[in-house]
């Protein structure tokens, strides 16, 4: 027994960087050297993320085949409008509304292995294989590891620690929005034995179960590149550069050094047999300008800001993650920087608050209008350079939790939900964003090799992974398998099956909950990011 399919994940990996650091010149080695291999041995293309390109929507469209609007998960947080209030939560993989790759190939044989990916906890109970979930407190890794006996063998792994190896809120928190110097590197930092966790884990499956699908997911890619992309975009590295650019640039360039030779390792562990599948949830880019859309739909008179009395409770309200509005009278509002889009109010009766349900069309198409009016005061150009209905984007069963408008900025960021002016401004500095192209790498037995290939969409991944282990693509998926990144002889012993439809079943588990310290300090992760402020 020998494993069949390798997929490593990278979270917010874009060519961008990858190019730039698997590059020979003459006065250089690259620092991805083995990655800079595959460049040459296998097939590589863009791969395009979800609407919006985040994190929750683009993971579970590559584990399920299905777009957002089909597997309902649209944002690192949902909502729901109850009376003239509303209350958030937390998505977690009971929100889902469609069947991952890892459930699929469960019930047809195959052993998986799917170690850190978010949004697999709880996991299914009847799991063939290995799961130790990511985007979870280090509290909850225990009871939501299958099988349930996986942790306590974990421990004979040297230096093994689930504190470094989930989210450590205690170290992260540190990392707010403006990060000191000091506290930049010590982020950096950080992100090197968390990754080296997950690796020995990998590695350890590899060796020592064999599992037909290997998947794990280095989600410090993405981490790194929120808070240090002045010192990692190629673009940026010109002119003289302070001491501390060099050590930082340094750190990072430790980093993806790293990221290489566990690339390397786990191939090599996996054996000469294995197909190699490579991919992001999304790209990155820089943003240069802060949006601040919820005071922008305020100037425009969709929604009013609550007002506080002088205390420090309400000055804490006013600081919180999320917009202290007047439900009352607000008619159109985005609930988190991370959703990048406008949920209108639409009163259910007579007694709710909202437009009413027959002016939804035009209330819609002046508040487009609107927003096409933010402009840039010097050029005319647009600040939101797209503006999508959910219905063209997310089509499916699950369009009615999906924001009704999806907002693309001129330069990706994510939106400000603050009560601040100006609306438009400046960053201090260049930081990262989301962007919609990721990355796509295939490479092993059967595939082309040196070949670059159009687009691909993310949803094709699970697809794609699927066909590798010799299962059937169901039906339903909406992702295909690239046939072009396959040769002539394996494609003709081992031709494309299109099989049953996908097999859906609620998840009835009932873990314990995070405690409400947990929740917020997961919360300050988010901010942390950009995703919530």
């Amino acid at each position: 027994m020998s494993t069949r399919t390798l997929f490593i994940g990278m979270d917010g990996a874009t060519f961008k960087i990858l190019d730039d650091l698997t590059n020979t010149t003459e006065d250089k080695q690259p620092v991805m050297p083995f990655l800079s291999s595959i460049y040459e041995e296998g097939v590589r293309s863009k791969l395009l993320s979800t609407p919006n390109p985040l994190t929750p929507p683009a993971w579970v469209s590559l584990m399920t085949g299905r777009s957002p609007g089909n597997h309902g998960i649209f944002d690192f947080i949902r909502a729901e409008e109850r009376g003239n209030d509303i209350f958030f939560t937390l998505y977690d993989s009971r929100d889902s509304k469609a069947e991952t790759i890892w459930s699929i190939a469960s019930r047809q044989g195959k052993r998986i292995a799917a170690l850190n990916f978010p949004f697999t906890a709880p996991p299914q109970k009847d799991l063939n294989g290995f799961m130790v979930p990511g985007f979870i407190p280090w509290r909850h890794l225990r009871r939501n590891t299958t099988p349930s006996d996986f942790y306590d063998r974990l421990k004979v792994l040297p230096e093994f620690n689930p504190k470094e190896l989930a989210w450590d809120f205690e170290k992260e928190k540190q990392a707010v929005s403006d990060l000191s110097d000091k506290d930049r590197e010590n982020w950096v930092r950080y992100h090197l034995p968390r990754d080296r966790q997950w690796f020995r884990i990998a590695e350890y499956l590899l060796v020592e179960e064999t599992p037909d699908l290997m998947a794990v997911m280095f989600d410090g890619v993405d981490k790194l590149q929120h808070q240090a992309w002045l010192f990692l975009d190629p673009s940026l590295q010109t002119g003289e550069v302070s001491e501390y650019h060099q050590r930082m640039r340094k750190l990072c360039m430790d980093y993806f050094r790293q990221l290489d030779g566990f690339i390397e390792k786990l191939i090599n562990a996996a054996g000469p047999d294995v197909q190699v599948f490579m991919a992001s949830d999304h790209g990155f880019t820089a943003t240069y300008e802060i949006v601040r859309i919820n005071a922008y739909l305020h100037k425009k008179g969709y929604l009013n800001w609550k007002l506080m009395p002088d205390t420090e409770e309400a000055a804490r309200r006013e600081e919180s993650m999320f917009a202290n509005l007047d439900w009352k009278n607000t008619t159109a509002y985005c609930r988190t920087p991370s959703s990048n889009g406008i949920t209108i109010r639409v009163a259910r009766n007579s007694s709710e608050t909202g437009i009413k349900p027959e002016d939804y069309e035009t209330f819609r198409e002046q508040l487009i209008r609107d927003l096409e009016e933010l402009r840039d005061p010097e050029t005319e150009e647009r600040i939101i350079t797209g503006i999508f209905k959910r219905e063209e984007i997310f089509p499916g069963p699950a369009m009615k939790d999906a924001p009704d408008l999806l907002l693309v900025l001129r330069d990706f960021g994510f939106v400000s939900i603050k009560d601040k002016e100006p609306i438009v401004e400046q960053r201090v500095e260049v930081a990262g964003t989301h962007h919609p192209d990721g990355v796509f790498f295939a490479y092993g037995p059967g595939i082309k090799q040196g070949e670059i290939i159009d687009r691909r969409n993310i949803a094709d991944v699970g697809a794609t992974l699927l066909y590798s282990l010799g299962l059937e693509v169901p039906s339903d998926f909406e992702g295909q398998v690239p046939e072009s990144i396959f040769t002539e002889q394996h494609l003709a012993k081992n031709p494309v099956v299109i099989g049953a439809a996908t097999t859906f079943q609620a998840k009835d588990e009932q873990p314990e909950s995070m405690s409400e310290d947990e929740k917020d300090k997961l919360m300050a992760q988010l901010k942390m990011l950009g995703y919530m402020e």
